[in-house]
Order: C-alpha cells, then structure tokens, then sequence
C-alpha cells in the first residue's frame, strides 16, 4: 500500500516515539576517543561542541568552534578557530579528582539524545582510595537561546562520607591543530561569576563568555583567583545514599555580534534563567525542528538511528540568526579543511534545508551573495569577468585555497583546485534556481538571487574556449567533482553544468523584466546586461562540447579519459586507504581511479535529461572504476539515489549505509577529524529522491516513485513545497512498489459548526491568531500569587491578592519593582529574588496537566489549526513554552514569542510584532487574544485585530470583548469582527 497526502498545516505530523532517538555508548575505549568526541558533538548553528569530558582527558581533542571565527594562518590563509573550552568542570572527592583514567570505572554509559539535543553520560566511578560515587553529566548547547550552554551534575555516594569539591572554569588559549589563535585581555570573578574576555591574535575578533556555578538548595559559593585564570569552586559534604547536584551556566558572545562581548555575555548571565527553564525551551525547539525534518523508517533500526543522526548534525550546524556564516564540511565539529566553505553546502546540504526549514536554506544562500565581492575580485584578478566564486571560501569570498602545501618529505606540492574547479559558479546558480523554484521566495530571488546567477554567467562567458575544428566551445583546464584528475579539458560534469547555467539565464531574465522591471534595469547597469549578450550566453550554452557516444550513450569524463589505464581495484583488496593513498598522486592520476564518479553526479542533478539506457550503460562502466569505500564521502549516498533510478535497490542499499554510517561506524577511519557533512545531507537526498523517488515537475506536480528496501516497512517524511506541506507516507507491503504516485492536494479544510459550513476563506483576511496565556489558555494567575506571596514573606513585605491583581500581564522585573514599591534593593538582590520567585513558581508549575486548560480553549485552537490559521503564543513569560507543553498543546502553536523573545514587554508591541513575523504573516492580519490591559495596548499599538477577555473596564479598549472563550468557535471570533467592521462603516456614515 502507497499513502501520500498533503497538509496545509505546518504542525500535523508528531515525532516517533520509537526506538532510533538515541546514540548509546557503554564501553569507553581509549583508541576510539577522538572519534567518539565527534560523533557525540552538539551544536545550534552559533556554535559546535566537541564530545570531549567536562573533567578533560590526556590529549583530547577538545573543540568549542563558533561559527565564522577565523584567524589568519599560514599557507591556508585563514582558518576557523578553537575558541576558550567553555566545559572543564573538575570533581574532587577527599582530594582525589575524578578522571576516566583514573581510579576505576565500575558502570559507564554516555547517550546522545537526538530528539531532544542532550549529551549525557553516567559513571560508577571507585576512587584510588577506594570511594565509590555515581556521577552523572547532562549537557546541551540551547537551540531556544543560542548564546546560552549549560552542564548539569548530580553526584551520588555509595560509600563515601565527606567533602566533595566542584571546580568550574575556562580554558581560556586552546589551540587549533597546534597553532595559538587567542590572547586573553581580562578575566576575574566574583563570589558567584566568571568572566573572560579573548581577542583572536590576528583578526581581532574578540570574544566574552562568562559562568556560574548553582549548588542545590545551597547559598554558599565563593571564587578563588589565581595569577591567570578565575574558578568558582563549590565544596560540600556527602554521605552515602546522598545525591548532590550542581549546575554550570555559560554565555558567549563574540564581536561579530555586538561591540562589547563580555559585557554582554555578563548581563545575560546574570538575568538567565534557572538550568531546568533553560533545558525546557531548548527541548521545545528541538521538538519544533523535528515536527518538520524527522524521517521514520520502520523495519531497519540501524538505518533510522544513522539517518536521525545524519539530520541532526545538519540542523545542529546550520547558522539560525546569522546569514554571513555557512555550514563548512565538518560542521562545527572540527578544524579539517580549516572550517572553509565549499560546494558541499549548496548542493549536498542545501536541498534537506530547503523542503523542510526554508528559512535556513536562505540564509546559506545569502551568505554566498555576501561574498560575492570577492568572487568579483578573484575574477579580476585571474584575468576574466564576472564573479568567480572561491573554492574554499571563508568570510570575505576572497579565495583561501592554499596554492602550495608540503607533503609529509617537507616538498611544496601545487594545489590546483583555487584556480580550476570552476564548477562552484554553476553549483551555485544551480542550488540558487533550485531553492526559487521549490520556495517560490520571489522576492529573494529579486533581491539577491538574479545578481548571483547573472555574474556568474558573465564569469563563463570570458572562460570558455572556441574550438574551431570541432565548431563547439570547450572548458579547459579544470578539476571536475573527481579531484584524482587535475587539469583536465572539458569535464563533463563541468561542461554540463555550464551549459544547464547560460540556458536558464534567460528564463530567469524573462521574469525579472516582466515582474521586476526596476530591479532587472539595475541589474542590466550592473552587470552589463544586454539582448546580445543574452543570445550569446544562449548560443554558448547550446555549444558546449560533450562526448557522448550516440550508440550506446557512454558520456566520457573528461578528454582522454579512455587512454588511461584501467585498474582492477579486487588487486588491491584488503585495503584501509584511497587508492590515491596507496598508489601516489601522479600514479593515480594516470588511471581511471576515480574520487567520485562525475558522470554519475550528472545524471542526479539532471535526472530528466537523460534516458534509461544511458544512464545504464554509465553506471556499469564508471562504478567499476570508483573508489566507493574511500574515495570521496560526497559519492556514496549520490550513487545510492541513480542505483534507486535504476531499480538496483540492493545496491542502492549498500551504498546508501555506506553514506549513513560514514561517522558513526566511523566507515573510512576518519570521523575523529569531524562530521562528513556533505555526506550528511545526500543520505537525506537518498531517502527521498531515491528511495522514494520524489520528483517535481516543472508545474509543480509532484510524484513518488518508490523504491524501498525489501525489509523496509516503511518510510514517511514531510517536504515543503511553495508553503505548502506535503506528508508523504510509504509502506511496503512485500510486493514490487516501484510505480508513479501522485501526490494531491487535498481541498481547503472544511470545518462544520451547528446548522451551517464554511472555510477558512471566509475571514481571508485573518491568517494568524496569537494568543495570551495566562488567563486566556490556562490560568496560572494563582500560582504566580503563590509564588509572590512565598517571596513577599520571605522578605517581610505585605502582599495580598488585590496587590497580584495590578501585576497581571506585568513582566517578572516590573512586577517585583512593584511588590518592593519604592524598597531599596541591590541589582544582586533584585536577580535574586527574581531567581527565587520564578524557582517558586516552576514548582508550583510542575502540577500543571490538561486539566487547566481554561473553558473553550483546547476546542478553539483544534478547530483553528484545522482551518489552516498559523496560531502563536505571545506570552511575557519566559516559562510560557514549558507550559504549553504541560497543557497538551504545543503541537497547535507554529510559532512561540515569550519572555526571551524581545527586549520591550508589553504593552510595547514588540512581542506581537515578533509573533507576527514568526508566522509569516503581516500584523493587519493577525488577532490578538488579551485579558490584561498592557496586553490590550500591545495588539493595538501592533495594528492587529484585538479580542479582550475580561471585564470592559480592563480589556474594553479592544475590539471584541468577550467574557471567556468558553463555547467560543471561530465563526464567533469572525462573527464579531464582521459586526465590529459594521458598526466603524456606520459610524463612518455618520460622520
């Protein structure tokens, strides 16, 4: 059975709670630690983390890498940096320091949990003098609040009655690959804070982090200084049967985002919230990234924890706020390549992003425009026009490929791949038309798209080479895909590629000029745009020369290819390296050894020009000449999709694990360098235009050829396509699936309300619904009195339920300003108390349930959702996700403003405005949901439609009113729009 369908609805399809979320580790192999501490990498797309041990370990290859952190370098220009280790969080038990290589581990086990981004790890550890203790370290990187990390540890005695000292600090200079990068300006502390402020040696980017360290239900806590570094050092009595927990919290910030860094990152760390809320938010927005991008397979565990895991080191790396920065090809989990940016982004990464978070997929995009400065000088300077994009790219575009690197005798060796593989311009173009046409963001492509397209046309038209004997143009001198073979002519990946950039040129000018006329008028400025230079990029594209037999279709690689030798690689079995490896860079040249099958390569990104028989015979002659397990990792997960096309699913299969598993299985023996990145995304491409064959047609059609492994049961997915979400449901039933489906739309919801039908077209002005919480969808309002009336005794200020009534809709700092009501406080004393009342609070919180959920609430938000409007949250609590989740309902929200939102609190508008813009849709037409009079202001001051809740005398300024929303439907909220409109039209009459 095939199931396929669509869904309007952004939030319809729930996580798996399955087997397949977790990577488990439970035997620490000494050998294996620096692959482990990749494969255990956290990150957030600001920054990576290493999976190295909060104590340290004997020559660890620790790494905090925040994105677009470079320092100059030699022979490779530049290089992204190992930035201060933010970890190290040392355990002393009656003065022995707990270490993996010390004493004696009884129990281990350390866990990646995929679903919910938390690394963590649990020891039974004997002391040398014989103490036994269990230690367990959860850590996470906040998906929800990228600046802020956290470790949380509990220590348990089985035996041991006596001190425990807990150190926390910074690893203020680490290096990178044994080269130094930072200087420390200033650091300190107090008797609750650490700070450090850095400045890389040669760019002068400077960083601030900062930390504290919580005891559990324990005040006490003080720093001791030393000559170059602060600690926060707690010490505390155990006994056994005892658990102790301690919490290190840690903000960074860098000068790529404000000018003074460590003063940053100390405010934040004195206004964050408590470990548990910060863990809270970050969980929910992993939960909301995985709604849209999880894949479940049924019937292969190996194959559903290796693709998770594929996926979310991708989402892990992808830059969230930042659209200067890309994903290099290790990601953020370590320095090989020197954190360059390459192709890889565009076409192995960019398509998962694209069909499932396209607001991600943009900001690559445009950090390719960002550098296109220097893709114009690096033209400029090789002598062509245009815009060259660098092969190795860092933040300025300027080209970074090393030219000459020593090999290990200490002999200068030339590195051609800077000059001559070009293909990047094309790949580009290629993922740029790609993202427009699978989006439909129009105005990207109007505003930074054409530009990219366009000058890299002008590049290849000052590049190519008229062959007058042949009456065809050709590309010399380049390195294809397969970079085994340098300096070659007319590639045939290259050639194609360019040929596919000069034809789409003027299909995209076409629409420029009808749609954006101004626009396409600066751009023909610009770039010197003319009518004969656009015949002339078409009459270059349709003669570019390609060897391709017209009997049996055998396209050649690149010129002469067929003279090389051929090389039967079962001579050479068993092996542990390239071939390159073993027979030497010139040997290997010589031989039709390939890296990566180029030809191959063409016939996925052109799927619709080629035909069976060709894309047969292809295969069969170039897979026998590639080396699959260790040549380049770009290829596997590419060959599985063209074996799926011609329904080889066995060998799709291989070569598809070969890609899944390339860092987990650690399948070519260097994952301890960083994630395969490249290889990371094309498993997801293998998945869904592989296995399940998914193609789009050029109107928008779109249809499944599925072609799932035999003991697959099943593959589901969602993909977004123009804005619209499309589930796509496989089983395999046994039988021979291999058959076209389409996918069809399913009508506009239809909801029924008493006697009478209508549909969300009915209001077609209202596209988003925000809504308040407290006292709107729950009411908390007695758990916050509670936890106020706790604070207020505690400090001996009278405080009732008539003075919580003026605090409601208030922030947590206005409020206290008014419990205290002129009282003197410290700053200190005000964070403190703050942290009091709201640990009050989310106890009190933790009895929340379904249950609360107010009248009328949880009918109203199903029927909305059903009815295809976006709803948000916009709360000034900064516990607001923690509770809807409690509730039941965070499935209903698309997009969350809370208390971390926005710097303005209502009743400025900034919250609503936000909400707005995290849906998508213009405030004019979003409603607001209020009871509270600041709440009330806010939506108006937003110019969005207001419903209050409540008394007229508090929310009467708005333009409904309605006691509750008990038994409240939306044909009601439409109802009362509709009179409301009615009543300003007579008034206006009147006038």
């Amino acid at each position: 059975m095939l199931s396929l369908s669509v869904n309007n609805s952004p939030r319809t399809q729930q996580l798996n709670d399955e087997a397949g979320w977790k990577v488990i580790e439970t035997n620490f192999k000494k050998s294996e630690l620096h692959h482990k501490e990749t494969v255990f990498t956290l990150g957030n797309g600001y920054l990576g983390v290493r999976g190295s041990f909060e104590e340290g370990y004997i020559h660890e290859h620790a790494g905090t890498i925040i994105n677009g952190i470079y320092d100059d370098v030699a022979i490779a220009a530049t290089e992204i940096v190992n930035c201060p280790n933010w970890l190290p969080l040392t355990i002393k038990v009656a003065g022995e320091t707990f270490r993996m290589d010390s004493g004696e581990i009884l129990e281990y086990k350390r866990q990646l949990d995929m679903r919910l981004g938390i690394l963590s790890r649990d020891v039974r550890w004997k002391s040398p003098a014989g103490h036994t203790l269990d230690l367990h370290f959860e850590r996470f990187v906040s998906l929800a609040s990228q600046h802020f990390l956290a470790i949380h540890c509990e220590i348990t005695s089985h035996d041991y009655a006596g001190e425990v000292e807990v150190t926390a600090g910074f690893e203020a200079e680490p290096h990178t690959l044994g080269i130094e990068h930072w200087q420390t300006v200033k650091e300190g502390g107090t008797d609750k804070i650490i700070w450090l402020h850095s400045k890389t040696l040669h760019s002068g980017i400077e960083l601030g982090m900062a930390a504290k360290l919580k005891l559990e239900n324990e005040a006490d806590s003080f720093a001791r200084e030393f000559e170059c570094s602060a600690e926060l050092t707690k010490c505390f009595d155990i006994k056994p049967g005892e658990t102790k927990t301690v919490e290190k919290i840690v903000t960074v910030y860098t000068s790529r985002e404000t000018s003074t860094p460590a003063e940053i990152a100390l405010i934040d760390l004195v206004e964050a919230p408590s470990y548990s809320t910060l863990l809270a938010t970050h969980i929910a927005a992993w939960e909301r990234v995985w709604l849209d991008s999880d894949v479940i397979i049924e019937g292969d565990e190996k194959a559903q924890q290796s693709v998770r895991y594929n996926i979310f080191q991708i989402l892990a790396a992808t830059p969230r706020h930042d659209d200067k920065v890309s994903i290099p090809p290790k990601t953020l989990s370590g320095f090989e390549y020197r954190g360059h940016i390459f192709w890889d982004t565009e076409i192995f990464i960019l398509p998962l992003l694209t069909f499932t978070q396209p607001a991600l997929a943009r900001n690559l995009l445009n950090y390719r425009y960002h550098t296109l400065p220097g893709a114009r000088r690096k033209a400029q300077e090789l002598g062509y026009k245009g815009a060259m994009f660098a092969w190795e790219s860092a933040t300025t575009g300027d080209e970074v490929t090393p030219k000459w690197v020593p090999d290990p005798n200490g002999k200068l060796v030339r590195i051609w791949c800077g000059d001559l593989e070009i293909h990047i311009n094309a790949d580009i173009a290629y993922a740029s038309w790609n993202y427009w046409q699978n989006t439909g963001d129009n105005q990207w492509m109007c505003d930074y798209g054409a530009e990219m397209i366009l000058d890299t046309a002008n590049f290849w038209e000052s590049r190519v080479s008229w062959n007058e004997q042949r009456q065809s143009y050709d590309i010399l001198n380049v390195i294809g895909p397969d970079e085994n073979h340098e300096q070659v002519d007319n590639n045939a990946f290259t050639n194609l590629m360019v040929q596919w950039h000069l034809n789409t040129v003027a299909k995209l000018w076409e629409w420029l000029t009808k749609n954006h006329p101004e626009k396409a008028t600066q751009l023909a400025v610009k770039l010197n745009i003319n009518p004969q230079k656009l015949e002339n990029f078409a009459f270059i594209g349709n003669n570019i020369y390609l060897n391709q037999d017209s009997e049996t279709g055998l396209i050649e690689q690149f010129d002469g290819f067929y003279d090389l030798e051929y090389v039967n690689f079962d001579d050479y079995e068993p092996r542990s390296k390239s071939m390159q490896g073993i027979l030497g860079v010139e040997e290997t040249q010589a031989r039709q050894i390939l890296k990566q099958p180029d030809v191959l390569m063409l016939f996925y990104m052109m799927r619709d020009r080629f035909d069976l028989e060709t894309m047969t015979a292809n295969w069969d002659y170039y897979t026998l000449r590639t080396d699959h397990v260790y040549g380049s990792s770009l290829g596997p997960a590419i060959n599985a999709i063209i074996a799926c096309d011609l329904n080889q699913t066995g060998e799709a299969y291989t070569h598809f694990m070969r890609a899944a598993l390339v860092d987990l299985d650690n399948v070519r023996s260097n994952a301890n360098q960083g994630i395969h990145a490249a290889s990371a995304g094309g498993v997801w491409q293998a998945l869904v235009f592989g296995f399940a064959g998914i193609r789009i047609s050029e109107n928008g059609i779109i249809t499944a050829h599925p072609n799932l492994p035999s003991h697959w049961k099943r593959l589901k997915f969602r993909l977004q396509w123009q804005d619209r979400w499309y589930q796509v449901d496989l089983n395999a039933d046994g039988g021979d699936e291999n058959k076209e489906v389409e996918i069809i739309p399913t009508p506009t919801p239809i909801i029924s309300t008493s006697s009478q039908t209508f549909t969300s077209e009915s209001s077609p002005g209202i596209e988003g619904i925000i809504f308040d919480l407290d006292g709107v969808i729950t009411d908390t309002s007695e758990f916050h009195y509670l936890a106020w009336k706790k604070l207020a005794d505690e400090e001996g200020i009278p405080f009732d339920r008539e003075a919580n009534e003026a605090l409601r809709g208030i922030p947590r700092r206005e409020s206290l300003m008014g419990i205290l009501n002129g009282r003197p406080a410290t700053e200190e004393q005000i964070q403190d108390m703050m942290e009091r009342k709201n640990n009050y609070y989310i106890e009190l919180m933790q009895s929340i349930t379904p249950k609360d959920l107010l009248p009328g609430a949880a009918e109203l938000l199903e029927e909305l959702q059903a009815a295809g409007i976006k709803i948000a949250l916009g709360s000034s609590s900064k516990n607001a996700r923690t509770v809807i989740e409690r509730l039941g309902i965070a499935d209903k929200f698309v997009a969350i403003a809370d208390g971390y939102s926005v710097t303005k609190s209502k009743p400025a508008p900034d919250l609503f405005l936000f909400a707005a813009e995290k849906l998508g849709v213009t405030p004019q037409n979003c409603i607001v949901v209020e009871d509270a009079t600041a709440g009330i202001e806010a939506g108006l001051a937003a110019g969005m439609k207001v419903v209050g809740l409540g008394p007229k005398e508090r929310v009467g300024k708005a333009h409904v009113v309605l006691p509750s929303l008990e038994r409240v439907t939306w044909k009601d909220l439409q109802q009362h729009l509709a009179n409301y409109k009615q009543q300003v039209e007579q008034i206006k009459a009147k006038i």
